[in-house]
């Protein structure tokens, strides 16, 4: 037991966040105590990952660390260390374990070291079982259902001296206006929905995440302004699906009006959102990127395979022929829009043919960048137990010609805005050698000469050259 300090918890708020805040409060003064008595900050390494959404979850999770009272460090040998799990495929579980096994090898040096595991990974009975059994040194266990829970988490671990594990099945409710600790002063990703209902055959995300659930677009209004107020320029709008956005909403809000909203908030300079879905993005939204000049012109449209046949096998809801037709109609509404992708290769049951679909779709769409997997078996979908799992060395093949593919109709997509000025967010900068690195609308990065002074700030830059997936420029 790390302390003996006595509070009424039934005097707590029920209601949340006010809840954690109290929690909060509370190990801000144990923390207090045991930095007094040690006499040294205590430290906290959050590690994360997976996608932006549990990128988004660590700031909050650093936040509420930071208000606690422990200070930032980039290295494993802390006081507390948190990693927020990825589990869309099962290398990223032995990964994780891996990591875990170094942390119980530092915590027998140090007993007092904290070790918290959380997110996707965490939502699977097996691997909780596992930790129970394996890892038994590992502190605290929770989910991705009750993410806002840390600080009443982490007391009930410091009051009873014995690990804790929380995780729920089901999510009761989006509890938001937590403490952040972002990465970017000047940009901030905003969650708008979690969960999916897609259940597409390949994925765990449906059954980590839960069903589909909106936030409520005024809240969405309010933490984009407070963003604002705190320097934030550009803002991404992220859900599984973020056309599914506000069916689950009284009464109903399209997406398109939500980005129309956040766009409007003054002082916002950019706005992105990722991911929507093929199979129902609709017009409305592509012409609302088309009118509205703060609406980034990236759209991020996952084909995943371009075989009619395995689409189906994928449960993803579109054809190779809709498919393309979509990319058509999108740069009929938005002529300049840059269009990139997910690709599976390897896919259980897919055939030279299948792939070859693939190739077809990749060279109609002109996709801008696409990010490519071999298909692996995750534990728990229906794919992993579908006939005519594709060999190794053909998908590793197969990959080697995709790249190739992509590699040239991308380059030649990129290409075509050398010698232009464009607008480009100033992301990070290097001193040693005077170069910024910014983002363009498209989404790809451009290195220049610069000042330091100009991080967080939008600049014209000319491209003087394309370099593949990024570009070297001038500013203006």
């Amino acid at each position: 037991m790390e302390t003996s300090l006595e509070i009424d918890l039934a005097s707590f708020p029920s209601s949340e966040p006010e809840r954690q805040y109290a929690f909060i409060d509370v190990l801000r003064e144990m923390i207090s105590e045991k930095r007094n008595r040690l006499g040294r900050d205590l430290t906290m390494h959050v590690e994360t990952f997976g996608c932006q959404m549990n990128e988004k979850d660590s700031e909050k999770l650093a936040g509420i660390l930071s208000q606690i009272g422990y200070v930032q460090t980039d290295s494993e040998e802390a006081d507390l260390v948190l990693y927020n799990t990825c589990t869309v495929r099962e290398n990223a579980n032995t990964r994780v374990y891996g990591r875990v096994g170094y942390l119980g090898r530092l915590k027998k040096q140090n007993p007092d070291m904290l070790i918290l595991l959380c997110g996707c990974m965490m939502q699977e009975e097996e691997e909780v079982e596992k930790v129970k059994k394996t890892y038994r040194f590992v502190d605290i266990v929770f989910g991705t259902h009750n993410i806002y829970m840390l600080a009443e988490l982490l007391y009930k671990r410091l009051t009873q001296g014995k690990q804790v594990i929380d995780v729920r099945k089901e999510a009761d409710r989006i509890v938001e206006d937590l403490p952040s600790l972002r990465k970017y002063g000047f940009k901030a990703g905003v969650n708008i929905m979690y969960g999916c209902n897609n259940f597409c055959t390949y994925c765990i995300v449906p059954y980590v995440r839960g069903r589909e659930r909106s936030r409520n677009p005024i809240d969405i209004v309010r933490e984009t302004k407070q963003l604002v107020k705190e320097g934030v320029r550009e803002v991404m709008l992220l859900g599984q699906n973020v056309n599914s956005y506000g069916k689950t909403l009284e009464p109903q809000v399209s997406f398109a009006e939500l980005i129309r909203d956040v766009a409007a908030v003054p002082g916002l300079l950019r706005v992105r959102f990722m991911t929507p879905h093929p199979k129902d993005i609709s017009e409305d939204l592509l012409y609302e990127i088309a009118r509205n000049p703060k609406i980034c012109n990236h759209i991020h449209l996952p084909l995943q395979s371009g075989s009619t046949r395995i689409l189906k096998k994928m449960n993803r809801h579109y054809t190779k022929e809709q498919f393309i037709d979509l990319t058509k109609r999108i740069r009929e509404i938005v002529p300049d829009a840059a269009i990139t992708t997910d690709i599976i290769i390897g896919f259980p049951g897919e055939t030279e043919e299948d792939f070859n679909d693939t190739l077809d779709v990749i060279k109609e769409a002109r996709f801008m960048s696409a990010f490519t997997f071999i298909y692996s078996k995750r534990h728990g979908t229906p794919a992993a137990d579908m006939p005519d799992q594709v060999p190794e060395e053909v998908s590793a093949d197969r990959m080697k010609r995709l790249l190739k593919t992509v590699g040239s109709t991308a380059e030649a997509e990129a290409v075509k805005l050398t010698g232009q000025t464009v607008p480009v967010l100033c992301e990070v900068y290097k001193e040693e050698t005077g170069f910024m690195t910014g983002r363009l609308e498209n989404n790809l990065l451009c290195h220049f000469p610069s000042e330091a002074s100009l991080l967080g700030s939008i600049v014209n830059v000319r491209l003087t050259e394309c370099a593949g997936f990024y570009y070297l420029g001038e500013l203006v």
